[in-house]
């Protein structure tokens, strides 16, 4: 009985911590074009193919990524100024 309340309460103690502790997750994709990697996926999308689309799908999808990014801080300024005028 001992041995299963402490299992218990090392378990609830653990998950406790791990759940105050978590970070949000952030795929930050802006180094890829510059890095090593970026070479691989331009030549990799100039390659056609299957491998190809998929690298142009990937560009594409980070391109939109920070283009969502910048839409959102547009709006929240536009949130703090109408706030500031009294909307």
């Amino acid at each position: 009985m001992v041995t299963i309340a402490t299992t218990v309460a090392i378990f609830g103690a653990g998950y406790v911590c791990g759940s105050v502790t978590q970070r949000q997750a952030n795929a930050d994709m802006n180094d890829v074009g510059g890095a090593v990697g970026g070479a691989v996926m331009k030549q990799a999308g100039d390659s056609g193919g299957a491998l190809g689309t998929a690298a142009k799908l990937g560009t594409s999808i980070s391109d939109m990524q920070e283009q969502v990014n910048g839409l959102q801080k547009n709006l929240e300024i536009l949130k703090s100024i109408k706030s500031a005028i009294g909307g």
